[in-house]
């Protein structure tokens, strides 16, 4: 068990008393005695021999802290759109044009009738890789239709979709 003084609380507090000179009523204060706090650091739980020490030393418990390492699922918030990054200034999304490209991709070969593993090989073949750094499996790919439903619109209208759109025809 480790302790450490903690310097900053040793404060001087003043209390006010009133005295009355010739019935006036005079507010005085007079310096507290100094306060002295210290933090145990322990790896154990402290045993009752251990509160018998500090009692018997002249300590007065005021406070217990209790700490524990946070579970791996929860978070701090909802996960970013995929196709959107945080930009430089931290204050807006933009788009992230590596994600952008999984998602046209899997427009493309959904728009030529081609399955989600289809999708996902030609994705792979690509060297794209999903947000934790594995290669895309048709599971991941279905869950990531709604998200493509969202954002078709405005990538069935983007420059790129058009030039695809033309060789996709041409070919087909």
């Amino acid at each position: 068990m480790l302790s450490f003084p903690s310097t900053g609380h040793h404060r001087t507090r003043f209390y006010c008393f009133y005295e009355t000179y010739a019935g006036i009523k005079i507010a005085c204060s007079m310096p507290m005695p100094k306060l002295e706090r210290v933090r145990d650091f322990v790896t154990t739980p402290p045993s009752a021999e251990y509160f018998q020490g500090k009692l018997a030393e002249g300590w007065q418990l005021v406070a217990v802290e209790w700490e524990r390492g946070a579970s791996p699922s929860s978070h701090p918030g909802e996960d970013i759109p995929f196709g959107l990054r945080v930009a430089s200034d931290c204050r807006r999304l933009e788009e992230n044009p590596e994600e952008v490209q999984v998602l046209l991709l899997l427009l493309e070969v959904l728009v030529q009738d081609g399955t989600l593993s289809t999708a996902a090989q030609r994705i792979n073949d690509r060297g794209y890789l999903t947000r934790d750094n594995e290669p895309w499996t048709r599971t991941a790919l279905f869950y990531l239709l709604p998200r493509l439903i969202e954002v078709g619109p405005r990538l069935c209208t983007s420059q790129e979709w058009v030039e695809r759109r033309k060789h996709l025809f041409n070919v087909v």
